[in-house]
């Protein structure tokens, strides 16, 4: 599939630098630096390489982005294995990890079967089942953990005494930043966030237990939010 998918954009890069080229003679500062890009992809994909292999300049990020590449965006391959081999993966399963190391990918080992079973049953047998094959966690907890990773996602939670929501956000967000996920007004009328880390808002059985112990924090406008962060903003309307 992936052949496939370098010989279209090998496709969409050479009907494009004749274009460009007649642009960038010009002096078209736009064109001269899509056909610098162009043709740093046409060597990668004249190799059978994926565009995913070129890492671009802070500047070229949004021009390399608007190309559209199909083999530019991120990969992660799935590995399906029987419950034996879940917990270390096996020789096939390594030869995609490799494979995906050596493309700027990502893989993970799951077990389809393992986890239909794991879905049948309740927390306790199911933190059972696990333990008997070696493993701290579900599969899929790990898949969605690398496809988080990979795409540079983090989440933050909000816990009130009817629900307790997560917000996705992009790694490095400041609190403002994560806070406008939820309404526009939180980012720009933004105070402070109460937070508290995940783990210790766990450890203390919620809110009321994480302020006793003085877990709870008060962070302004340049902190970063961290993975699994509780947090409530206080903002100006």
């Amino acid at each position: 599939v992936e052949t496939e998918l370098m010989l279209a954009d090998l496709e969409s890069v050479e009907k494009r630098i004749p274009a460009l080229e007649k642009k960038a003679k010009t002096g078209d500062k736009e064109a001269k630096q899509t056909l610098a890009l162009c043709l740093e992809a046409k060597k990668l994909l004249d190799d059978g390489k994926p565009a995913r292999l070129f890492t671009p300049d802070a500047e070229d990020e949004k021009a390399w982005k608007m190309m559209m590449l199909l083999t530019a965006k991120k990969v992660l391959f799935v590995c399906n294995v029987d419950e034996d081999n879940v917990a270390t993966g096996n020789d096939y399963s390594r030869r995609v990890e490799e494979y995906a190391k050596s493309h700027n990918a990502e893989s993970v080992v799951i077990c389809a079967q393992m986890e239909a079973d794991l879905a049948a049953l309740s927390d306790e047998e199911a933190a059972e089942y696990l333990e008997a094959v070696g493993m701290e966690e579900p599969g899929l907890n790990r898949l969605i953990h690398k496809g988080y990773d990979l795409l540079g996602l983090a989440t933050y939670f909000t816990v009130g005494p009817k629900e307790a929501r997560a917000w996705t956000i992009e790694k490095g967000w400041t609190a403002p930043k994560a806070a406008g996920v939820i309404h526009g007004d939180f980012e720009k009328g933004f105070i402070r966030a109460e937070t508290i880390g995940y783990e210790d808002f766990v450890k203390f059985n919620g809110e009321s237990g994480a302020k006793e112990n003085g877990k709870m924090r008060l962070e302004g406008k340049e902190y970063i939010v961290k993975d699994g962060d509780v947090m409530h903003f206080r903002f100006n309307v």
